[in-house]
């Protein structure tokens, strides 16, 4: 392990929902929760003014709803958030070479690679400038841990949060961890905890005096050895730039179950498109299919079909989806597919073109337009984009009114709040959802975007 504290973890804070606050004023100091909304729907981001009420990410919306009835519940614009994250990952690639994004808000640097820090004063101020810059740009916060490691650099930017920075010494290492939770250490989850709980293991430094042929009598020989490691404060892993995708995928769950066999293969072709979409996007291709089912009972089946090379063609993907359909009992009603591609490469076959034409017949051999790479984000459903399914929290603009967001919409009206990220809480006014007047409309920049040089020139 170094020995100064250059690795660099970035955690912006509440994401998606502090995006969704700076993008509406009148939001700016409120419960915001971002998620699904539907019955089965689950949080993806609460606001912090959102998690006093208890609620948190990953937690059923519908507990949301009961902890926090007067929050406001948005449908994630996963797009604006996609282009906030370019901005950030932007700022810290002129930090170093070796940036290793988790997700669209969080990232590892090495400093030390790139020249901008050797030392604990460099490390401290290129932390601090960078906090600077991202409010500059985004209009956000992020928290920022700085120490020798990995592992350390997360658990910093933790104890940082909201909107700090914390750098962890070195040589300090073991007695900061020592009195913390056995959870805090990376692959210790709710399973491993209850069985470490259960031998009498509950902190850091418990774990360290087990030994490690104990752990290793508990975890099994990998878990028990990197688990001893890292409760000594040892974490040799080095940011890697570029992170190996392991598959591709998308999936929905529905809010009633879908019973119809035709419904059913119609939601698997979307899906399927969606899924192509993501690969090209990432520029890759893959050879095996892999199709999801769960069912009414919330038994969950997958189906895989291996093709003989790489593909990012829609129609050989549909296709073996389709397939792999056939072979699933879907008579009870299912509650959520998922169409996904794993055994990915940067290439694709040429040869799996005359796959595509015996997968489309010889009439539907050329592709078709709606599947050729789209804009919208493959999160979201196109029914969001198209045909005027007014979702809270999407943008829309009125001839009369200018630009506004939706804040709800049901019996043939929707009801939007005229504002701009600069402007103050706008007014709310109801049209019907056919209303010709009113149209979707992209997000609009949360920082007004200048032609002069980024702020770190200043």
């Amino acid at each position: 392990m170094r020995t100064a504290p250059t690795i660099l973890h970035l955690d912006m804070d509440a994401f998606y929902a502090s995006a969704e606050q700076a993008s509406k004023p009148s939001l700016r100091g409120k419960a915001v929760i971002v998620g699904g909304l539907g019955p089965r729907g689950v949080v993806a981001t609460a606001s912090y003014e959102a998690r006093v009420f208890g609620v948190h990410s990953a937690m059923p919306m519908a507990q949301a709803r009961r902890l926090a009835p007067n929050a406001a519940y948005l449908v994630p614009r996963f797009g604006f958030y996609r282009e906030i994250s370019e901005q950030v990952m932007g700022l810290l690639r002129t930090l170093s070479p070796l940036v290793e994004p988790l997700s669209l808000d969080e990232a590892f640097v090495d400093l030390e690679a790139g020249g901008a820090a050797w030392d604990e004063e460099s490390a401290r101020l290129t932390g601090v400038r960078l906090r600077v810059d991202i409010r500059a740009v985004t209009g956000l916060t992020g928290s920022v841990g700085l120490a020798a490691s990995k592992m350390l650099a997360k658990i910093a930017s933790e104890q940082a949060k909201p909107d700090g920075l914390v750098l962890i010494r070195p040589g300090t290492e073991r007695a900061l961890l020592g009195p913390m939770p056995a959870r805090t250490l990376p692959g210790v989850g709710p399973a491993t905890g209850d069985h470490l709980r259960r031998a009498g293991i509950t902190t850091v430094d418990e774990i360290a005096e087990a030994g490690e042929d104990e752990l290793v009598r508990l975890l099994g020989k990998a878990h028990g050895h990197a688990l001893y490691a890292m409760a000594l404060a040892h974490d040799d892993r080095p940011v890697v730039a570029e992170r190996e995708a392991k598959s591709v995928s998308v999936e929905d769950t529905y809010d009633v179950d879908i019973h119809d066999r035709v419904r059913i293969g119609l939601e698997v072709q979307r899906l399927a498109d969606r899924c192509v979409r993501r690969l090209r996007d990432a520029g890759l291709s893959g050879r095996t299919i892999v199709l999801k089912v769960r069912r009414y009972d919330f038994s969950t089946l997958t189906r895989s079909e291996t093709l003989r090379g790489p593909t990012d063609d829609p129609a050989v993907v549909r296709e073996a989806a389709a397939r792999l359909l056939e072979s699933v009992d879907t008579t009870g009603g299912v509650r959520l597919l998922g169409v996904g591609v794993s055994g990915l490469a940067d290439y694709t076959q040429e040869d799996l073109f005359a796959q595509a034409q015996l997968a489309a017949g010889e009439a539907g051999a050329e592709q078709h337009p709606e599947t050729e790479r789209a804009d919208v984000p493959v999160e979201e459903e196109p029914a969001a984009q198209a045909g005027h399914l007014w979702r809270a929290g999407h943008d829309v603009r009125h001839t009369e009114y200018g630009h506004g967001w939706v804040q709800g919409s049901g019996l043939g009206r929707v009801t939007v709040r005229f504002e701009t990220p600069d402007s103050e809480p706008g007014r709310v006014r109801t049209f019907r959802t056919d209303d010709p007047r009113l149209e979707p409309a992209d997000p609009l920049p949360l920082v007004p975007r200048r032609p002069e040089a980024s702020p770190r020139t200043a």
